[in-house]
């Protein structure tokens, strides 16, 4: 399993994990760069995510859904606000409405971050939410063990791209 760690922060309000992957940094950045990729990882096993738009460029929006068991569907946006390649991604996070477009409310605060090791690459995201409330809401539909389910998933997306090699 290539999650190493999450920590639940209520003090700083942030959701952190730690995973690594037999990935170069620069192979690990395509698994976020690549919506087609990015899809096969980022939703959890049962709530597999679709992108709509992904516009992987400093300010750029990206649109996705994940669909449920029963078919049903949960819309997120990204604006992405740093790119620093292959080492930084920063985002903003947050569900949309039925129509894809952003909901009111504060986004989450996304920061990955990328470090290449003996075995491959470390990598590091950090949520933090903007109010306490929010961040127990989001936690108690299942963000941590949904992120746990999505990173898991990784290995086999990184495992896939060397066979066809």
């Amino acid at each position: 399993m290539p999650v190493l760690s999450s920590e639940i922060d209520r003090d700083a309000l942030t959701l952190t994990f730690v995973a690594e992957f037999d990935g170069s940094v620069e192979r690990v950045w395509q698994l976020w760069e690549d919506p087609r990729q990015l899809e096969r990882w980022w939703g959890p096993p049962t709530w597999p995510a679709t992108f709509e738009r992904h516009d992987f460029t400093e300010g750029g929006e990206s649109r996705y859904y994940m669909t449920g068991p029963e078919g049903e569907k949960a819309r997120g946006w990204w604006k992405t606000t740093l790119i620093d390649e292959p080492r930084r991604i920063e985002f903003d996070d947050g569900f949309s409405n039925d129509d894809g477009e952003p909901a009111p409310g504060d986004p989450i605060k996304g920061v990955v971050t990328f470090e290449e090791i003996s075995s491959g690459t470390r990598f590091t995201i950090v949520s933090t939410f903007g109010s306490p409330e929010y961040f127990e809401e989001v936690l108690g539909m299942g963000m941590e063990e949904g992120m746990r389910g999505a990173l898991g998933q990784i290995d086999g997306v990184l495992a896939d791209a060397r066979q066809s090699h």
